[in-house]
């Protein structure tokens, strides 16, 4: 493998024909091109995807109540019904396996009209009402101020937290927002923290920087809403798999609130665990493609460097006789075939991965100097798959060689030597 004549050999015999070499050599390259660009292009989409939601509570689930779809006790089929503040400490204390409970309510919606005054400015935000728990399943980042603690709920008081969007809409530019009133929906409210969410998914619909978040328990008094409760967040303990938690929830509150045991329908839930196994099965599905493509293209270029070694072998009939008739071993025609597919087939390989890189990481620059929010971040490989790649190219040239190189120590030197060329 390391005679230096050997080499000097393979390499003149390439150099006769340059053309044919390239064109040989294409196929290899694009091969590997393609796999290492389809490759980075599904590991940017995942990045993008999963940059968006991995700070969210993975061990997630959320309620919301539903029209019941079956009579049971007395009650008609179709009958609203509403979550009590009852049903806070009986989750909690019937259900050991919640982490964090956290209930919401909505206020009016943006789509309703500007619900926000602010001196001559208005504007429409999506309004809810929040335990300081809400935060540790769905994180928000403070930019100024704070977030709502207990004291907030516990002493009722009026005062809010806004998104981004909300600061510039309704303050101006440079204007410290903290410690100001805004008017949502009538009520004076002061704000004590402007916040930008880590994650992209959003639960209660709208722009998540477009939100107003107020103190649950001075929502309800505020604007008069009983003991109501429009929503549930929960997170199940470590270990213990949010569907499980999902499945008890459920069965303690249909029990609680007289609703039939087989009714699939009174209660609306959204598992986030379920959708992240979703999500990593999609991405598993579109590595395992990008493989198949990948090394199909290759394949294509991998016999298309077989068949031209053939069409060499048969060009070099003579050559390789006289090679034979001096004394050369089968083993050494052998291995000057294979290791002459070898180089050419690992050059024109690592030539298609280096390409491949650096296309990948120049998109990366361009993407990482953007400021707007994509699903598409970070196109990449990582080190196992580059080494994958260089593993798959030795063996294709390997393999596009053994299949030249067999039929040529087929070749008698006797028959050789009178081959007409």
């Amino acid at each position: 493998m390391f005679d230096l004549d050997l080499w000097k050999e393979i390499i003149d015999a390439l150099k006769k024909n340059r053309m044919r070499s390239f064109m040989t050599a294409f196929g290899v390259f694009w091969g590997i091109f393609m796999l290492i660009i389809m490759s980075g292009a599904g590991r940017a989409l995942e990045n993008g995807v999963m940059e968006g939601i991995k700070a969210f509570a993975t061990n997630s689930a959320f309620f919301w109540t539903e029209r019941t779809s079956k009579p049971y006790e007395g009650f008609q089929r179709g009958r609203r019904w509403d979550y009590k503040n009852a049903d806070i400490q009986y989750i909690r204390t019937n259900l050991n396996d919640v982490e964090y409970l956290s209930p919401r309510l909505f206020g009016p919606s943006s789509r309703g009209g500007d619900n926000t005054i602010r001196g001559i400015k208005t504007g429409a935000f999506n309004i809810y009402g929040d335990y300081p728990d809400y935060f540790k399943i769905d994180p928000w980042t403070p930019v100024k101020g704070r977030l709502l603690n207990e004291i907030d709920i516990r002493q009722n008081r009026k005062v809010c937290i806004i998104g981004e969007r909300v600061a510039e809409v309704m303050f101006d530019k440079g204007e410290n927002p903290i410690g100001e009133y805004l008017k949502i929906n009538g009520v004076y409210f002061q704000v004590v923290g402007v916040v930008n969410p880590e994650t992209r998914i959003n639960i209660g619909g709208g722009q998540k920087n477009e939100a107003i978040m107020i103190p649950f328990s001075t929502m309800q008094r505020t604007y008069n809403m009983g003991d109501v409760v429009h929503f549930f967040s929960v997170t199940s303990k470590p270990g213990v798999p949010v569907s499980k938690v999902e499945t008890r929830l459920k069965e303690l509150l249909k029990s609680r609130h007289h609703i039939a045991p087989d009714d699939l329908q009174a209660i609306g839930s959204f598992n986030i665990e379920t959708e992240w196994k979703k999500f990593n099965s999609l991405f598993n599905g579109i590595q395992i493609l990008t493989w198949i493509v990948g090394i199909g293209t290759l394949l294509a270029g991998i016999i298309g460097v077989s068949n031209i070694m053939m069409v060499i072998i048969k060009e070099r009939t003579q050559e390789i006789g006289i090679q034979r008739a001096i004394g050369a071993t089968p083993g050494k025609v052998m291995l000057h075939i294979v290791m002459e597919s070898v180089f050419l087939t690992i050059l024109a390989g690592y030539i298609g991965l280096a390409l491949g890189v650096g296309l990948l990481e120049l998109v990366s620059m361009v993407l990482d100097s953007s400021t707007e929010e994509m699903f598409f971040r970070h196109p990449e490989i990582s080190f196992k798959m580059a080494v994958s790649a260089l593993s798959v190219l030795i063996f294709a040239g390997i393999f596009a060689g053994m299949i030249p190189a067999r039929r040529a120590i087929r070749i008698k030197p006797i028959d050789a030597l009178r081959e007409e060329k």
